[in-house]
């Protein structure tokens, strides 16, 4: 006896097991308020939450960054000892123009520029030399990128201290090895030439590593179809070098170059402990003093705050101007390439 497929099912007794759900759109009021909150708190957090997570950082700049700007300014403008910060004495722009006729802040400027070349234009060099060798597989390569990274990441009290031992005028490996060339001693904390290549050594020990690991990243993203279309046309390594890697690395040394400077203009630890006597002057004769030396001089120990205040905000005016000059040339560099 076959079974009849025609015959729809009866439906549903009243408050049987089963009851028939109601219809999608009779949604308790009750619900629909409390999915309409929940969409409005949703949406104010997906507005401010960016805000709030980067609160933080503005916070902390305001406090201390902005706000120690503005004071300076402010007090660059007056006459203020650092005994009194709160008895200040208008003098408009007279701290500003005191500097145009202090020797110690022209020969601070000089100091600051010659120690800033000796250094920058010799660590740039060996950087780019050295992440050159990086860049070709070699045994250990990641100890010797290690290797690299650790003079950076040693305190600059203890490499200068070091680096004093080395240059010492009776005592010092540095002249005992010129004694046994024939060179005399060489009064490396006292004569202006020698001391400020002294205290250029060590921001070059310092900071050599970590431009190689900037250049060795910038080598490692340059396309290797460059490199295999310069040696199918039967270009040496040397002439990969001038003609495919530099050119690729343009963005790269401005960007070493104008980090370099600044960091050469606001040369502070290793000028202030490379001087025997431990001041703030730069050497008997003032041969190595920078500007931050200088800055740090008139502020913690003359106490003239307002001075100190003109000289940080021109060396922030040097650095603005730099800041300028590097984004013109990276506006040619991009417009060129």
């Amino acid at each position: 006896m076959s079974a009849r497929h025609d015959i729809a099912a009866p439906p549903a007794k009243e408050g049987g097991a089963a009851p028939a759900r109601p219809p999608a759109t009779e949604v308790p009021e009750v619900d629909k308020r409390r999915r309409d909150r929940l969409s409005r708190r949703w949406q104010r957090d997906l507005r401010w939450s960016p805000y709030a997570f980067v609160s933080p950082f503005f916070l902390l700049f305001l406090a201390f960054g902005l706000f120690p700007l503005i004071y300076t300014g402010w007090a660059s403008l007056h006459s203020v000892e650092l005994t009194a910060p709160n008895d200040m004495e208008w003098v408009g722009l007279r701290n500003y123009t005191r500097l145009f006729d202090d020797e110690f802040f022209w020969n601070a400027a000089q100091n600051t520029l010659t120690i800033g070349i000796i250094s920058t234009v010799p660590q740039l060099l060996m950087a780019m030399g050295l992440a050159h060798i990086l860049n070709y597989k070699l045994r250990a390569s990641t100890f010797y990128r290690v290797a690299m990274l650790a003079p950076y990441a040693t305190s600059i009290a203890a490499a200068s201290l070091v680096f004093v031992l080395l240059f010492g005028r009776d005592y010092g490996m540095i002249n005992w090895v010129l004694n046994a060339v024939g060179i005399d001693n060489i009064d490396w904390q006292n004569d202006k030439w020698p001391s400020q290549f002294a205290v250029s050594t060590i921001v070059i020990w310092r900071w050599t590593g970590y431009n190689t690991l900037i250049y060795l990243a910038a080598m490692q993203a340059i396309p290797q179809d460059l490199y295999e279309s310069a040696a199918l046309d039967g270009a040496s390594r040397w002439r990969q070098f001038i003609h495919v890697t530099l050119p690729s690395l343009r963005p790269t040394i401005l960007f070493t170059v104008v980090v370099s400077t600044i960091g050469a203009t606001q040369l502070f630890g290793e000028p202030l402990l490379f001087d025997p006597n431990k001041g703030a002057s730069g050497g008997p004769e003032h041969e190595f003093q920078t500007l931050g030396l200088y800055l740090y001089e008139q502020g913690w120990v003359n106490l003239h705050l307002g001075r100190a205040s003109a000289i940080a905000w021109t060396m922030f005016l040097i650095l603005i101007v730099i800041g300028v000059i590097n984004y013109v040339i990276s506006r040619r560099l991009r417009a060129s390439s």
